[in-house]
């Protein structure tokens, strides 16, 4: 029996697969649990540059949520659910390194809500991107209201919930969802070019920016530039912020240690 999610360790990144193409990668309760497990470890981490979120077959990214599982909620059912779904969500958003979406296809409820969460996004040009849950008399509960609106702006989120309609992945790009759109062949030696890209940055200042944009969106202006100072300044008892500045002046190429 194939696994669910499939990992698999690519030197200074990782690939995780979604894994259930007969159920269009539909994020089932189990597959949310085990999402959550490995991206907890994933941030515990120090060896890692970069994680390749992305789907199997070329149909579709995850279809969202297994709608047999949503049928049989109640009201305390479909409160665990969504807090299960934005929990998973919230572990990618904060990852200690970035996640890039290659979206391989329909990325659907759930499924575009799982990419949102993700720092960068790639898209085959045949991907499309809805949150269409009003359509069976609901709304996104894996932080799609709040993630979409801060990607396109209140107004293009709500056009998009409100009709439940689709946005293709050329329009998706005009409207900054995601960053590039590449054939569906070129879509996964893109995001590994991007990820050894991301590999060959200082680790340590790599993280930091990362954190402070992704915790930074969580608070206000003052105390975001608070963190920001203090990031800056804990990467100066570093011998990675040592050897940047060193290397620029000697004018030769630095040597990254991640300490």
């Amino acid at each position: 029996m194939n696994p669910e999610l499939i990992i698999e360790e690519r030197g200074p990144f990782t690939l995780v697969t979604l894994n259930r193409p007969d159920k269009r990668n539909a994020l089932s309760r189990a597959l949310l649990e085990r999402l959550a497990e490995l991206f907890t470890q994933i941030t515990a981490r120090t060896d890692l540059r970069a994680v390749i979120l992305t789907g199997a077959g070329a149909a579709s990214f995850s279809a969202g949520t297994d709608i047999a599982e949503l049928a049989a909620l109640d009201e305390a059912g479909a409160r665990a659910a969504a807090e299960r779904g934005q929990a998973v969500c919230d572990l990618i958003e904060l990852c200690s390194v970035p996640v890039i979406a290659a979206v391989n296809g329909a990325a659907v409820g759930g499924g575009c809500e799982l990419a949102l969460a993700c720092h960068l996004r790639l898209a085959a040009s045949h991907a499309t991107f809805a949150l269409p849950e009003i359509k069976l008399g609901m709304i996104p509960a894996y932080g799609g209201t709040q993630r979409l609106a801060r990607a396109v702006g209140r107004g293009r989120a709500l056009a998009a919930m409100l009709a439940g309609d689709a946005l293709m992945a050329g329009e998706a790009l005009q409207l900054g969802l995601v960053n590039r759109v590449v054939a569906s062949t070129e879509l996964l030696s893109a995001a590994e070019a991007l990820a050894h890209t991301l590999a060959a940055q200082a680790p340590l200042a790599l993280r930091a920016c990362l954190a402070a944009v992704t915790r930074g969106a969580r608070l206000s202006l003052e105390d975001g530039l608070k963190l920001e100072a203090e990031l800056f300044s804990q990467l100066f008892n570093t011998a990675d912020a040592r050897e940047g500045t060193r290397a620029f002046l000697e004018k030769r190429a630095p040597e990254f240690k991640g300490k």
